[in-house]
């Protein structure tokens, strides 16, 4: 499967292509920024997803996007923004603008792992997604498919940012608030119906779990939300 990487800064580009390459047998394209990118696309490039900075001259990360929403043949190819900020703000910018998900640099291997795995043999990966029927989540929230689509991604970016904070907090020793901040990302699993994904996060709410465990978990809920996302997709 082909995957486009779009970057300005070549060490990033080069380290992100090294980490998907590492996750399995990829045909990895690589733009030199947003430009690049699009003009590939518009050449002819089908990529099965797309990891892109969101801070790029002549083109950004999130003009790119949205052009890819608008594009037929497009708009529906996973889009996953890269940046190095954290901030609500931009976090709800890329969800709103329609990516599927967000890493945050330094890049780290779990998280791109967890964007590929829709699309790696889950047999194969030894991991089974448990979760509610799409239609039975729909029915019971009372939303369309499209809403729960933004629900879905909005959730992931969530977790992507939480990975960083909660590492952050258990460095300082504020257990607490960490198991505050995963209290709420258990709750929110299962209100979309991520069974499998809540009782990954439910042993790290008692007592004092270390980064590892955490990261792990978080990883694996990325995971879980990112097949739901695809099978909502599926209809």
């Amino acid at each position: 499967m082909k995957v486009l990487v779009v970057d300005d800064d070549v060490v990033s580009r080069m380290v992100l292509m090294h980490l998907i390459d590492g996750c399995g047998k990829f045909d990895i394209a690589e733009a030199e920024d947003g430009a690049d990118g699009w003009q590939q696309l518009e050449d002819g490039l089908r990529p099965g997803i797309i990891f892109c900075d969101l801070r790029m001259p002549r083109l950004s990360g999130i003009e790119l996007l949205q052009r890819v929403r608008t594009h037929g043949e497009l708009a529906q190819v996973p889009f996953v923004l890269v940046s190095s900020a954290t901030d609500k703000d931009t976090v709800q910018q890329a969800t709103l603008a329609g990516a599927t998900g967000y890493i945050v640099k330094p890049f780290q291997s779990d998280q791109v792992r967890a964007h590929l795995g829709a699309f790696l043999d889950q047999a194969a990966n030894g991991y089974e997604h448990s979760a509610e029927a799409p239609a039975e989540t729909l029915a019971r929230l009372g939303i369309g498919a499209d809403r729960l689509l933004v629900y879905l991604t909005g959730f992931q970016n969530q977790l992507t940012a939480a990975g960083t904070e909660i590492d952050a907090l258990l460095a300082r020793g504020e257990q607490g608030e960490a198991r505050l901040r995963l209290e709420r990302l258990h709750t929110g699993c299962t209100t979309l119906g991520l069974h499998g994904a809540a009782a990954a996060l439910k042993p790290l709410l008692s007592g004092q779990p270390g980064n590892e465990a955490v990261q792990a978990a978080l990883t694996d809920v990325v995971r879980a939300v990112l097949q739901q996302s695809s099978l909502v997709r599926q209809g």
